[in-house]
């Protein structure tokens, strides 16, 4: 539909204009309704690879690291928004993720550091005033026994408002794993997203809500 530049605002709403505005834009966070709150996107363990020094490049897309290209793995876009329990956008939230290569490796010393160095592993944003986050990245990988995941911390200046971590919908690995099978129905369902086709990489939705 073309919208008239002056079209007057009454004229707008009547012709259904503030509803093709509203399906245009690509996050919409609506408020839980009166006296009633959203529930905390489930914690987990930190695990134990979360980078000892901050790699140079820590930005929002972890297939370049420098000058280096990672091409192993599925590329994948994983993003979402950073809500409190009243659904309102949480605005200069951090978002942290880490994750290993596509070989199982990460970055870190206990880990032999044998990771792939064109592969960032880390990756940091701050989500702006509509809450929003989105990371270039590969679909998580196996790591030992454990099934793909990605980690996830959130932070608010000097406070810690969640750690937790994305699983893959219906990755047959997450019915063996320790940490996933401790979930409840309802928090594996929060934390536990399809990675769906979009040409040739795969997309993510990921919506956290944190108690402030």
């Amino acid at each position: 539909m073309t919208i008239p530049l002056f079209l007057p605002r009454r004229r707008f709403l009547k012709t259904g204009g503030s509803a093709a505005l509203v399906a245009a834009v690509p996050f919409i966070v609506r408020p839980a309704h009166a006296g009633r709150l959203l529930t905390p996107t489930p914690s987990q363990a930190e695990g134990p690879f979360y980078p000892v020094r901050l790699p140079m490049d820590h930005d929002a897309d972890l297939l370049r690291n420098g000058h280096l290209i990672y091409s192993l793995g599925q590329p994948a876009w994983v993003e979402g928004t950073v809500v409190d329990l009243r659904g309102q956008p949480v605005s200069g939230a951090v978002v942290e993720i880490w994750q290993c290569d596509e070989d199982g490796r990460y970055h870190h010393p206990g880990d032999g550091g044998r990771a792939d160095p064109a592969f960032q592993g880390f990756g940091r944003m701050q989500v702006g005033r509509d809450g929003a986050y989105r990371f270039r990245t590969i679909r998580p990988a196996r790591y030992g026994s454990r099934t793909p995941h990605i980690h996830f911390k959130v932070r608010l200046g000097a406070q810690e408002l969640l750690t937790t971590q994305l699983y893959v919908e219906g990755d047959p690995g997450n019915e063996r794993d320790f940490l996933w099978r401790r979930l409840s129905a309802d928090g594996r369902r929060a934390i536990t997203v399809p990675f769906s086709p979009d040409g040739s990489d795969v997309r993510a939705r990921f919506p956290i809500v944190v108690a402030l």
